[in-house]
């Protein structure tokens, strides 16, 4: 898989460098002077959490929402023990970005988590990784031995009264614990399933004290935000939403891997990075944040801009980032066939109408692709969608809901035409990428 990186995370990382994530080299290309500059100039609480609010960074990880709004929220008042958290539980398909920050700049989310617990005063931090990347988990402990050793993580960081200690989580590998109230859950040893909220983590989080859960790439952009200014990582993104992202594209591409590009970044611009399609086939349709993201066809995609409000605005989400790229030969139908399966599949099965509906979803699916498809089924779809959507905990169920409507939607003919003559449009196809 192909890697180009450059910007704010991975500026001058060289992931071919066999030792380009140790700390000497992460030092060498400006690590931990942002942690310094804290604190020896030094800065307030306050003045941390402005500088990551004037950058507009906002959550990395799918949901999109204002990281130093959701910083102000820690009430730093508290008493007692306060908690950051990243999540590093990269489950969504298509993602897989996370992965290569601890792999190769595992440093620069340290430093991040590190300026986090100053920020919201917090002495404990936890990074909860998924249990299918072992090699990560192995890579981010030995990161945060350098840093023990380095005197930037422990106790008096760099001779200052500032204490911060930070821990690794291996998971288990369950989907449902990207969910944040379900990975506090996992995180206490308990199943991983979603809390009701309220109470939300900010006030009720981890071991029922005040917690803060934010992305890995979330974390790993704020060392550059303190040391080179809030306002110069906005400009590198859009109005809303600045700096840099980390798409992951896979699918029908010439050079599938992760490419981080300033935000608002066309569609078109990223293709051509990850050197057009493959084989030289035409562009069918683009999953553009992780496949709980609605599918838009290619002639509303080669048009789009990636960032938030472009991607919303075409009729989908940013999410996670994660591009999936289909070409002419996919067979929607076989496609979602498989969506569907795992979210089937990754159900935790607290919530009746996600732990029925996603298999309902899966079976009549499948129904249609055995050639036992009926016309009705596509409103049996659209009518359980609705009686799943919003109504659960969690948002898995919504996630299950989303591929189904935007597929039926604008792939309905490869539907009506696989009912009625039990096979798809095209003779030679494919339901992966």
């Amino acid at each position: 898989m192909a890697i180009y990186q450059s910007g704010v995370i991975f500026d001058q990382v060289d992931t071919a460098q066999h030792d380009c994530w140790k700390l000497e080299e992460y030092v060498k290309r400006g690590g931990y002077q942002a942690l310094r500059r804290i604190l020896t100039q030094p800065m307030t609480q306050d003045d941390v959490i402005s500088e990551v609010k004037t950058s507009a960074l906002r959550g990395r990880g799918g949901a999109g929402f204002p990281t130093g709004l959701k910083w102000s929220f820690m009430p730093r008042s508290f008493p007692g023990e306060k908690y950051v958290v990243c999540n590093t539980d990269e489950g969504e398909p298509g993602t897989f970005k996370d992965r290569d920050i601890i792999m190769f700049n595992p440093h620069a989310l340290i430093e991040g988590m590190i300026i986090a617990g100053f920020a919201m005063g917090c002495r404990a931090g936890y990074n909860y990784i998924h249990g299918e990347i072992f090699e990560g988990y192995q890579r981010f402990e030995a990161a945060l031995a350098e840093a023990r050793a380095a005197g930037f993580l422990g106790s008096n960081i760099l001779g200052t009264d500032f204490s911060f200690e930070l821990h690794a989580h291996h998971g288990y590998g369950a989907y449902i614990c990207g969910e944040e109230t379900a990975l506090l859950e996992s995180l206490e040893g308990k199943k991983g399933q979603p809390r009701f909220k309220p109470p939300f983590p900010a006030s009720f989080g981890l071991y029922g004290k005040p917690t803060t859960i934010n992305n890995t790439e979330t974390f790993a952009s704020v060392p550059f935000i303190i040391r080179d200014g809030g306002r110069t990582f906005l400009e590198q993104g859009v109005e809303g939403a600045g700096g840099t992202k980390l798409f992951s594209i896979s699918g029908h591409v010439e050079r599938p891997g992760n490419y981080e590009v300033p935000l608002g970044t066309p569609f078109a611009e990223l293709l051509k990075m990850a050197g057009g399609m493959r084989g030289g086939k035409k562009l069918k349709a683009v999953i553009p944040g992780g496949s709980s993201a609605p599918v838009l066809p290619a002639d509303i995609m080669m048009n789009t801009n990636m960032d938030y409000d472009s991607v919303a605005k075409a009729g989908s989400m940013l999410g996670s980032g994660a591009i999936i790229v289909m070409d002419e030969d996919v067979c929607m139908v076989k496609a979602l066939e498989r969506l569907s399966y795992f979210y089937f599949e990754e159900s935790c099965g607290q919530c009746t109408p996600c732990r029925e509906g996603t298999g309902w979803l899966y079976r009549i699916v499948h129904r249609i692709v055995q050639g036992k498809g009926r016309m009705e089924d596509l409103e049996l779809l659209d009518s359980i969608g609705n009686q799943m959507a919003g109504r659960t905990i969690c948002a898995l169920a919504d996630a299950a809901v989303f591929p189904v409507r935007s597929f039926t939607k604008h792939f309905r003919d490869e539907f009506v035409h696989y009912i009625e003559h039990g096979k798809p449009m095209k003779e030679h196809c494919w339901g992966g990428w």
